[in-house]
């Protein structure tokens, strides 16, 4: 009875019956059987009397559907009344049938509404939760959470990816499976290279029975096979597997196909994005290698600052944030092309002052040399002792302030000979010479000092990507200190970004610790003392520049695995709290 109450309800079939009884004057009984077994009689007759070759009974086969049938009785006490009982039987039997069928048409439209709910309601879940990345891993993760999500049967999952330049497909993610368990081998066998061919899912629950499996993977009694498709084509497969066999359903082939379907176009931007920032990173990677070229003492230094800040940032988030604010991985992303492209800029300053090694050029020094060896033959001047004298002075980074001194008397001495006055030093070579610090002038250091606004100058044509909003100010900012000392813009501490403090700490760093033309290496302990100085003087962000040196060890390990992951996948870092 409470399978036939799927396809009727008792009671209307009973009245029907009972009405139909009457209408034979009480000379008939009515009964359905139901998958042989008779469940409703009305009428005089018990349900005895409806057994097969039993005298005066007609029936008439309902038909429930392809898995149940049923048959409608007529057995009446007046067996003479062959005609009226046949048409009272046809006319009951086709007044059930329609009921029967009204029913199934209802349930099938109920079950279709439901099953169009249930794939609305998980594709306003799955797709907020598959499209909130561009980034492969997290798409994949994230179709296989959902997955779980379901409670879909088979506790094996895995998901193969297609590798477009190679045109093969790659495991990306599994579950269920032993740790070490190579599953390649799933991609070679005919059923699963006949699904990623065709674009349509299976579902194939016995897999010893199946011809296109040869036991790629040992051990899986059923699987369901679920292309992952984009418009343009497959871009891979979900699998779900069991031990078991017989565990999967066309209803689980529907669902997952909707899962698949959103996820196709997630993958498919995640391969476009990926693609757009490995180019996007080789052309910025080769514009900070041309910078760097021009000067070979610097080459490099742009990369290696990239490196060290992504390290910083993320170390930072390691241990809570600066200020409990963390860093997001495209903001991780947007420090990193800036340690890039920090010193861009630099492509429009010149060319002998972007390189000056010494105060004078060895040209100039050649000048300047043969000029003490024409005066020394007429006047009482030992040109070799003030040639030596002004070389010295020339490549230092601090003079002695005694030669310094020496150089004034130069600057000062004039000859006089056939009415014209011989100058010892020029006006522009004193200039040069008698910096207290350095080699550039003031007009050189102006140049040199333009580089960060030059940088945001030039990158500000370049169309960046959403997320990037504070790129051009770090790179700009980069020079700025604390204390208004730094440049292009002088600000103070509350009107420069976090990262660029962070970009300076670095920036300095690495400087003070390549050899330059201008002064050898400095070690790592040599670094920290000039750091805080820095600290000490007001110039640079005290909290950002202590935690830095309490963890340069471990910020240098990171920053060599920066290196080696780049930009694309920046949020792997995260795996790697243990450097």
């Amino acid at each position: 009875m409470i399978v036939l109450k799927k396809y009727i309800r008792p009671g209307v079939l009973r009245n029907l019956l009972r009405k139909a009884a009457r209408l034979s004057g009480g000379r008939c009984s009515l009964a359905m059987s139901f998958d042989g077994a008779v469940l409703i009689v009305e009428g005089p007759a018990s349900a005895d009397g409806f057994g097969a070759g039993e005298p005066g009974v007609l029936s008439v086969p309902i038909r429930f559907d392809e898995t149940h049938s049923g048959r409608l009785f007529l057995r009446s006490e007046d067996p003479d009344d062959g005609t009226g009982r046949a048409d009272l039987l046809d006319l009951v039997a086709y007044s059930i049938q329609e009921l029967v069928d009204m029913e199934r048409a209802r349930r099938s439209i109920a079950e279709e509404a439901l099953a169009k709910y249930r794939e609305l309601a998980l594709l306003h879940r799955s797709v907020p939760n598959i499209n909130t990345s561009l980034h492969m891993r997290d798409v994949v993760n994230a179709l296989i959470d959902e997955c779980r999500l379901e409670n879909y049967p088979g506790e094996l999952g895995m998901i193969f990816l297609l590798e477009p330049s190679r045109k093969m497909f790659r495991l990306a993610v599994q579950f269920g499976f032993p740790f070490g368990t190579y599953l390649q081998p799933m991609v070679d066998s005919a059923l699963f290279q006949e699904v990623v061919a065709s674009g349509r899912a299976e579902i194939v629950n016995d897999l010893e029975k199946e011809s296109r499996w040869d036991g790629e993977l040992p051990g899986l009694g059923s699987m369901i096979l679920i292309p992952v498709n984009s418009p343009n084509r497959c871009e891979g497969a979900l699998i779900l597997a069991s031990r078991n066999t017989g565990v999967f359903e066309a209803a689980h082939r529907r669902s997952l196909s909707t899962l698949a379907s959103v996820a196709g176009i997630s993958v498919s931007n995640a391969f476009n994005f990926e693609g757009i920032q490995k180019l996007m990173n080789a052309i910025l990677q080769a514009l900070a290698e041309a910078i760097d070229s021009r000067d070979p003492y610097t080459a490099g230094h742009s990369e290696r600052v990239a490196h060290l800040a992504v390290a910083f940032a993320h170390s930072l988030n390691e241990a809570g944030g600066y200020r409990g604010e963390a860093f997001s991985d495209d903001e991780l992303r947007e420090i990193y092309y800036a340690g890039i492209l920090h010193d861009v800029g630099k492509i429009g300053i010149k060319e002998d002052v972007l390189t000056k090694r010494t105060r004078l050029s060895e040209r100039r020094m050649d000048v300047v040399r043969a000029r003490f060896q024409l005066l020394g033959q007429f006047d009482e001047f030992d040109w070799g002792r003030a040639y030596n004298c002004l070389c010295d002075v020339n490549k230092a980074m601090v003079p002695d302030a005694a030669d310094l001194d020496f150089v004034r008397e130069l600057g000062a001495r004039v000859m006089r000979r056939n009415g014209t006055d011989l100058r010892y030093l020029y006006d522009d070579e004193l200039e040069n010479l008698l910096l207290t610090y350095g080699n550039l002038t003031r007009d050189e250091r102006r140049e040199i000092q333009r580089h960060p606004a030059e940088s945001e100058r030039i990158l500000q044509h370049i169309p960046m990507q959403d997320g990037y909003g504070n790129l051009l100010t770090i790179i700009r900012q980069h020079h700025e200190r604390l204390d208004g000392s730094g440049y292009p813009d002088g600000l103070g501490k509350e009107e420069i970004l976090l990262q660029s403090r962070l970009m300076a700490i670095v920036d300095i760093y690495d400087a003070v610790t390549q050899e330059r033309h201008y002064k050898p290496a400095y070690t790592r302990s040599e670094a920290m003392k000039i750091l805080r100085k820095e600290v000490d003087e007001g110039k640079l962000d005290a909290d950002l520049t202590n935690f830095f040196l309490t963890n340069i060890e471990s910020i240098e390990m990171l920053s060599d695995q920066v290196k080696v992951t780049r930009a694309t996948h920046l949020s792997s870092l995260g795996n790697l709290s243990s450097l």
